[in-house]
Formats: structure tokens, C-alpha cells, sequence
């Protein structure tokens, strides 16, 4: 005898439970409570047992058939349903807590123990917190390419086509590390690249004429803000390091007797330690800034807390306040002015100033054999930049220099 949904429909409690019965050991539960519950009766290994299927109506006759057959199917396969069931919730469980934002901490975590620089692990974060509130909640294994275009597309919306795309390359590093441990098979944001706009590449703007450079040292001399934000700007004009680097520079990278700076692997974009020689005129800065800054940690501190290092927004909000346009210069475009001038020159080779700005060798033996070379290069072309610096900054004569030489 079997069950109709018209039984099903009809059936009222009673005062004690009791059960309808379908075929292959398929009932359903009726309670006093008036509550329907579907349950499978079966022999395991000599035991009988029992499995729910579910409540109806959200159960409904047909499902819960469905439901008692694949439990059959385990059984002739040897595997006790029960278990399975088990085995199933704990998976579920496990893939519902482990969320993209669950995985995503785990990652940044790994890659900040693996030994990112300050600046890097503070963008990684802030690409993370992009997709947050679309995907973050979504457990990992489930999701899918249209849901991480979805979020990128929103990004995209706003203009940000850069951001975008650098947001789509953080969830591609989160998903491989995804499937390297085992928590989802494929990379769903591997081949959204093609959906997104391109963006348009814009370098950094910087003065590359002889002459500009004169007047934005004159107006850093004339700076009125805090002495900190002066000095860090003439230092890096001179130096011509990353803006990263600088800010995050501390007291004991410095040695004064051999006049170098080290700045340590964990603080350089390419991973590896950059050694810059000091000229005279950086030092005397320097030792002017240590009167200041000397005590605690940073060279550069923050000028609300000593603990933390200068704001990356610092630097750039000085040129603004003088009149330098972010179409004009930006902190990071000192590099570019001390590349086009030291090339133009023609005094240097082209391997130095390279090393000089610690640029990435496209060519790994060559990166390698120069690795230790050109320092002494360096060392006089560190000198005779300032010097050239000094000149432009108190008017004196300008030469043209040769291009492309």
C-alpha cells in the first residue's frame, strides 16, 4: 500500500504519535503537535536503524521517495546512510564557515608572515575589503565567475577600472591558494580579466626639464608646514627611493660611518635589500631630522603619533599646498626626474642608475652578475646628483643636456 498527498493533506493528530507507512520501509510521523516528519526505516550491518528525511510539507511525497531510493543506492553500495548524512552536514558545515573572507584573512596572514613590505600589506588589505560585502559571506566552494564579475563590475561602475583589475588579480591569488588547500577545485576569477575595461596607463606625474627641478627645491625650501614633511621632501629628491621606502624608514637602517642606507628585502618592492649611498648634503639633512625624530622609531613619524610611520598622503599633500598640480608632480615622481636627468647627463652607465633606482633586471643573469657591481659608480653619481640639485636650486648656470646618449 502506498501513500497519496490527499492522505498526507487529510491526516490529523492524535493524542499519541503515529505513523503512515509507504513502501520500502518509507513512513511519515504524525505528532500531537500536528507535526509531519519523514522517516526511513532500514537494517545496517545486523542493526536496525532509522533516518529522517525531512518535514513536509516542505518534504513533499515525491522528494521524500527520491530521498529513501538514494538511501537504498548507499546501501547496496555497502555505505550506511546514516552515516553519510552525517559525513554530509560536517562537509556542508565546513564549507558554509569557510567563507572567501575566512579564506582571504588566512592568505594575507600567510603572505604577511612570508614578509610583505608595511605599504603592500595595508593595499592587500584594502583590495580584500572590495569584494567584502558581496562575496566575503559566500562560502568559497559555491561561488561563481558571474558573482565575482558582479562585484567587479560595481568597482568598474564607479570609474575605478584599475582598482577593478587589481581587485580581480587579489581573488585569483585567494582562489589558487583556495585550491592549493584543498577548499575549492578551480579558479572562478582566472579568466575574468577579458570582462573588465582596460584601463589607461598613467604614470606618475613628474618635472623631467632641467629647469623645473630648481624651482620645486626653492619651494621646498620655502615650505612653511611641519619641518618633518620638509626634510622627508628634500631627502627623497635626493635619494629618489619609493615613497614607501621612505616612509617607513627607521634609525638603525642608517650607518653613518660608511654613509649608506640599507633598506631591508621586507621593505622593497622587489624583494631584495637596497643599499643606497648617502651623499654629504643627505647626510647633513638627516642628521638635522634625527635631532627631531632621533628617539623613536621611524625617521619619519607620523606628526600625530611617533609610532606610526608619515601618512603616504603627506608628501603629495605638500606639493599640493605648493602649487604642484598631482598632473605636475607627485612624491613618486622624484624617481622619474632623477631617471630622465641622470640619463641625460650621459655621465653614468645605464646599469647603475638602474640599480640606483632598484629596478628589476629583465634579464636574470645579467640582474645577477650586476648585483654586486657599479657601487662605486653609484656612490660618486649619489654625490654629484645633489650637487646638481644644489646648483639648479640656487640658479646657477643650467647646461642643455645631449638626449638619448
Amino acid at each position: 500500500m502506498t501513500l497519496s498527498d490527499a492522505e498526507i493533506r487529510s491526516t490529523k493528530p492524535n493524542d499519541k504519535a503515529y505513523a503512515l507507512y509507504d513502501t520500502r520501509g518509507l513512513f511519515l510521523q504524525i505528532s500531537p503537535s500536528g507535526a509531519k516528519l519523514w522517516r526511513l526505516k532500514y537494517s545496517f550491518g545486523g542493526l536496525r536503524k532509522l533516518l529522517a528525511l525531512g518535514r513536509y510539507p516542505e518534504i513533499g511525497l515525491k522528494d521524500a521517495r527520491a530521498k529513501r531510493d538514494e538511501a537504498h543506492e548507499l546501501l547496496a553500495k555497502g555505505v550506511d546512510p546514516s552515516v553519510d548524512k552525517k559525513r554530509k552536514k560536517i562537509a556542508a558545515d565546513i564549507s558554509n564557515a569557510t567563507t572567501f573572507k575566512v579564506v582571504a584573512d588566512e592568505y594575507m596572514d600567510k603572505v604577511e608572515r612570508d614578509g610583505i613590505a608595511e605599504a603592500t600589506r595595508k593595499k592587500t588589505r584594502w583590495l580584500a575589503s572590495q569584494l567584502e560585502k558581496d562575496i566575503g559571506g559566500l562560502p568559497i566552494a559555491n561561488i561563481e565567475p558571474y558573482e565575482v564579475l558582479a562585484a567587479l563590475k560595481k568597482i568598474e561602475r564607479r570609474g575605478n577600472h584599475e582598482t577593478a583589475k587589481r581587485v580581480r588579480a587579489f581573488a585569483s591569488r585567494v582562489f589558487t591558494y583556495a585550491v592549493i588547500t584543498s577548499r575549492v577545485r578551480t579558479d572562478p576569477a582566472a579568466c575574468l580579466g577579458g570582462a573588465l575595461v582596460t584601463p589607461k596607463v598613467k604614470n606618475h606625474a613628474a618635472i623631467i626639464d632641467a629647469k623645473g627641478p630648481g624651482s620645486l627645491l626653492k619651494a621646498i625650501e620655502g615650505y612653511e608646514g611641519y619641518l618633518t614633511t620638509k626634510l622627508a621632501l628634500k631627502v627623497i629628491a635626493h635619494v629618489f627611493v619609493r615613497p614607501g621606502e621612505l616612509r617607513y624608514a627607521e634609525w638603525p637602517e642608517f650607518d653613518f660611518e660608511t654613509e649608506v642606507w640599507r633598506i631591508p628585502a621586507a621593505k622593497t618592492k622587489m624583494r631584495k635589500e637596497h643599499v643606497v649611498p648617502l651623499s654629504s648634503q643627505v647626510l647633513a639633512m638627516l642628521k638635522e631630522v634625527h635631532a627631531i625624530t632621533g628617539e623613536g622609531r621611524y625617521v619619519f613619524p607620523s606628526v600625530r603619533s611617533g609610532n606610526v610611520p608619515m601618512s603616504e598622503n603627506t608628501l603629495n599633500a605638500a606639493l599640493r599646498g605648493m602649487g604642484y598640480g598631482q598632473d605636475q608632480m607627485t612624491s613618486h615622481g622624484f624617481r622619474s626626474t632623477a631617471s630622465t636627468l641622470l640619463n641625460e647627463s650621459c655621465k653614468w652607465s645605464s646599469d647603475a642608475i638602474e640599480r640606483a633606482l632598484a629596478h628589476k633586471d629583465s634579464n636574470k643573469i645579467r640582474g645577477t652578475y650586476h648585483r654586486g657591481t657599479h657601487w662605486d659608480e653609484r656612490v660618486k653619481m649619489a654625490q654629484w646628483w645633489s650637487d646638481y640639485l644644489d646648483m639648479l636650486r640656487d640658479g646657477g648656470k643650467v647646461i642643455a643636456l645631449r638626449r638619448g646618449a
